[in-house]
């Protein structure tokens, strides 16, 4: 199961740093792989919330996933996003962007004769515009989890309370509403203020609407458990479908973000930070999602999904706080780690104590039936 599963990203892996070495020789090859290592460490709890919306798909819609999905996670979001960027804000065109990236020059004067800033500089400037769009998103997700009202929770003390104030409608868009204008007056810079109301106000907007727009397009609503995020279905086909791959790209999309800019700390070599964090990144990520999803993981251990929601929020609040102040990716992903290990141990600990249940806490088949005996 495990090599069946990982076959393929362990090949593209080995091929990967291949094409690294002739590309660049030995320190290509050694930062390729340092990236691929970054982004997996950065990603597990992104495989997570992948994993709990992949379920609800049809076979057709997560093979959709696993093939058009990783394109666009590869070249759009590890290549053409960053280029974008750079096109955008240097007013260059998209080819020289491209060589700009390539062959940076040893005097920015060649491409910039105002004294603009690199390609990299380029990039980790539009940081604060990419952590209000991202963050917002990531805080809709968490607290639209969150705020539900759930059979299972996993930290009860403060999941219990926040579950009753979370009847009151859209508190949710409240909350993240306050958070985005106190990140804007208080955290972001002078300069930046408008620029990040803008950003994250659109982070909102795009998972409202394509929230909304799964669930208006849910053919099987009956079967939804009334969690958060697109609707919890059985098999999800046709526009539900569609519009749950949209979400899911999208989810993909701003955990990406900050592994992206954070891959500019290493080296600003397009085409290292697209095999590094894509190729060989990406590719794990999903082998992990299509892992988690085929072992029943997530309904084993049932605060693994708890678990990643909280990282969620927590990754959300630190893009926030990095508009003004800048955050080791290493702390990022630590804590995302931390969270989801700790959601781990506490289901295994659960399951330990109740081995009569099962992941939604009812007794087993054969127990019921005694019981009804």
């Amino acid at each position: 199961m495990v090599l069946r599963t990982f076959g393929i990203s362990i090949v593209v892996t080995v091929v990967s740093l291949v094409v690294a070495f002739l590309y660049g020789g030995p320190e290509a090859l050694l930062l390729c792989l340092i990236l691929g290592v970054f982004e997996i460490s950065l990603s597990f709890d992104n495989a997570v919330i992948n994993a709990t919306v992949l379920r609800r798909m049809s076979e057709f819609w997560q093979k959709i996933f696993l093939t058009i999905g990783i394109v666009i996670a590869v070249f759009g979001m590890r290549l053409v996003f960053p280029l974008v960027i750079v096109w955008l804000a240097s007013g260059l065109g998209p080819v020289a962007a491209l060589d700009l990236a390539l062959n940076p020059p040893a005097d920015d004067a060649a491409y910039f004769p105002d004294g603009s800033p690199s390609y990299e500089t380029l990039i980790t400037d539009a940081h604060p515009q990419i952590a209000a769009f991202g963050g917002m998103f990531l805080l809709m997700l968490f607290l639209g989890f969150i705020l539900e009202e759930k059979e299972i929770t996993w930290l009860s003390w403060i999941e219990r309370p926040l579950e009753k104030i979370g009847k009151l409608d859209q508190l949710e868009v409240v909350i993240a509403a306050g958070l985005l204008v106190l990140t804007a007056v208080f955290i972001a810079p002078a300069d930046e203020t408008s620029t990040v109301m803008i950003a994250g106000a659109l982070g909102m907007i795009t998972y409202i609407a394509v929230n909304g727009l799964g669930e208006l397009f849910n053919v099987a609503e009956e079967e939804s458990t009334g969690r958060s995020g697109p609707t919890e279905l059985a098999k999800a086909t046709g526009k539900a479908g569609f519009f749950l791959f949209l979400y899911l790209e999208v989810l993909d999309a701003s955990f990406s973000f900050d592994g992206v800019i954070g891959a500019f700390a290493i080296t600003s070599d397009p085409i290292i930070i697209a095999l590094g964090l894509g190729f060989i990144g990406a590719m794990f990520v999903r082998s992990l999602t299509v892992y988690l999803v085929r072992q029943g993981t997530l309904s084993d251990y049932v605060y693994l999904e708890h678990g990643a929601h909280w990282a969620i929020g927590a990754l959300a609040l630190i893009l926030l706080y990095s508009i003004g102040t800048h955050v080791n990716e290493v702390f990022t992903g630590l804590i995302g780690v931390v969270l989801i290990v700790a959601a781990l141990v506490t289901s295994i600990i659960r399951n330990k104590r109740n081995p009569d249940t099962d992941s939604d806490g009812d007794l087993d088949p054969d127990d019921r039936v005694a019981v009804n005996a």
